[in-house]
């Protein structure tokens, strides 16, 4: 029987009625293994609702028995954090050590909202003009919604709903419907660490989802990141009800090599910024470039690293996993027909990689191309 994951509502999980469900893949093994509710209207409502009805009593909550159910939370996940990353490599397929980093990024935010009385203080200045003195105060807002993506199913969501829960809002989360188990396991988590019913929601869906949270009058804010296209969207429909958004959108990183670098130490930079979490990440660099004449003495470089990576199951101790997706690999792998296609030369052809792994699974190995025209998509995109 396919195991389904749910919503996390009032701190229990919350079976699904909406009778639509997406497939969720282990993408080394390259077969399904759960499915993800995706919520209907009413789903989203009561998240919704659960955050509101827990609105009041958690932003009068004193801020110091705030903190001591954050820090219980952050004592928590330093425990058990290697099951959260045994999770998202399951769903992901980013390798343990990766996902082990992922943690540890997010995990930061949480000690950092630990702080957070010193940093929620308001201030008082006498006699700004004659007679007049100003004060300031930092109140909770309410409802906040977080929408996050695949890459990062721990970190993304852990840059936001610390702060939003440790000043004194409500969160819904909508995670990414590729990889959803570790958002119920942070719901889980904050459940033991003693934060009450209605602080924490996970909210599984699709674009439904997301537009219940953008265009509900009860939630007066969203945190996203994702791709340009649905960050732009997100900015504008926030803004058009008159919300408080962050809207983060793609990214790649470009390393520019001059000609008195150190070579081996841009050959190793190269390759753990580009391959790691098989470069499905926004800080990846998936362009270098050099300023002559050093090109080719850096590709041999990178080469020779490249030879040495096992590419496979992210829990055998492989350096690179797979993509998360049959289709996204069929996405990137399509790039280098293209880079044939437009007289580019394909130095390392990750399409035949061996890889350390079941051989249905969604691998592509590193892959290096030289001489891009910048008229190519493989440049563009």
């Amino acid at each position: 029987m396919t195991t389904t994951v749910n919503h996390w509502i009032d701190n229990k999980e919350v079976p699904s009625t909406s009778g639509r469900t997406a497939p969720v893949y282990d993408p080394a093994l390259g077969v399904e293994t759960k499915r993800v509710a995706l919520a209907n209207g009413a789903e989203i409502n009561a998240a919704i609702a659960s955050a509101k009805k827990a609105f009041p009593g958690w932003s009068k909550t004193s801020l110091a028995a705030r903190q001591q159910v954050i820090f219980k939370f952050r004592e928590l996940l330093n425990a058990k954090k290697g099951e959260l990353a045994e999770i998202i490599t399951s769903e992901h397929g980013k390798v343990l050590s990766d996902a082990l980093g992922e943690i540890t990024r997010g995990q930061e935010v949480v000690e950092f909202a630990v702080g957070m009385p010193q940093l929620i203080k308001g201030y008082y200045s006498e006699n700004v003009s004659t007679g007049v003195d100003v004060y300031s105060t930092r109140q909770a807002l309410g409802v906040v919604g977080i929408i996050s993506p695949f890459n990062f199913p721990a970190m993304v969501p852990m840059w936001f709903f610390p702060i939003a829960i440790a000043a004194g809002n409500t969160v819904v989360l909508k995670p990414s419907e590729k990889d959803p188990s570790a958002a119920i396991w942070i719901g889980k988590l904050w459940k033991e660490a003693g934060l009450p019913e209605g602080v924490f929601n996970v909210l599984n869906g699709d674009k439904e989802a997301v537009d219940g949270l953008l265009h509900s009058p009860d939630v007066e804010a969203i945190s996203f990141v994702g791709s340009t296209p649905i960050a732009r969207y997100i900015y504008e429909e926030c803004a058009k009800a008159g919300k408080r958004v962050q809207s983060l959108g793609g990214a790649k990183n470009h390393m520019l090599v001059l000609p008195d670098a150190d070579l081996e130490l841009v050959a190793d930079s190269a390759i753990n910024a580009g391959f790691g979490s098989a470069g499905e990440r926004c800080m990846a660099i998936s362009v270098v470039v050099a300023v002559e004449p050093v090109a080719d003495a850096l590709i041999e470089k990178i080469v020779t690293r490249m030879d040495k990576l096992r590419t496979g199951d992210g829990r055998r101790g492989c350096d690179m996993g797979p993509l998360v997706t049959k289709e996204h690999r069929d996405k990137v792998a399509g790039y280098i027909d293209v880079a044939i296609k437009d007289g580019a030369k394909v130095v390392v052809d990750g399409r035949d990689v061996k890889a350390d792994g079941e051989a249905a699974g969604f691998w592509l190995g590193p892959t290096l191309i030289d001489n891009v025209p910048t008229s190519s998509n493989v440049y563009k995109d």
